[in-house]
């Protein structure tokens, strides 16, 4: 910044004060200004009853948000779900608190249980209180920590520890529930 406005007062002396054209600086413009948002985080959910088993949990770093991805095991019609800003996470069933990393703490409830409703089998291995089997946040901006909470009465809920309570949205398409978390406001 400074180089620019050295630059930029040479300019102006050199062409005479008062009388300078104008001069077409580069201003450096912060990468977030490409990211605007304009998603908010208040809680978000949808109401449904289809109950896909959860077969995989995944997570991607983006330019301007990190994603979260829950894959089912089909596509339901009407896919349930509630994602909001939370100051504990405690766990379905027990009520015990589980420790999640971060500045804030966003938690998913995803109407799939981890496990198929007609065998009693896992179809996704999350255990309770552990971190997501197979995510590795290393690296991203926002996420800080990941936690299974539960498979309880038909409904998954997960922990996603951010790095500060930012904006969010949250996208169903085809067997997917999509949850983005921006890298700032």
């Amino acid at each position: 910044m400074r180089r620019l406005t050295t630059t930029v007062a040479a300019l102006v002396m050199l062409t005479g004060a008062g009388t300078a054209t104008a001069v077409a600086a580069p201003v450096p413009v912060p990468a977030s200004a490409d990211c605007a948002s304009g998603w908010g985080s208040t809680d978000k959910s949808a109401e449904g009853a289809d109950c896909k088993p959860l077969k995989n949990i995944r997570t991607g770093a983006h330019e301007c948000y990190d994603r979260v991805v829950f894959d089912l095991g089909g596509a339901p019609s009407r896919l349930g779900y509630h994602v909001g800003y939370v100051d504990k996470f405690h766990q379905d069933g027990s009520g015990d608190e589980i420790p999640v990393g971060g500045g804030a703490i966003l938690q998913v409830y995803l109407s799939a249980p981890s496990y198929d409703p007609s065998t009693g089998r896992a179809t996704y291995a999350g255990k309770a209180g552990k971190p997501l089997p197979g995510v590795d946040i290393g690296g991203y901006r926002t996420f800080k920590d990941t936690k299974f909470g539960a498979s309880f009465e038909g409904q998954t809920q997960v922990a996603v520890g951010v790095r500060a309570k930012l904006p969010f949205r949250v996208q169903h398409s085809g067997d997917k529930l999509i949850v983005d978390v921006a890298h700032t406001w």
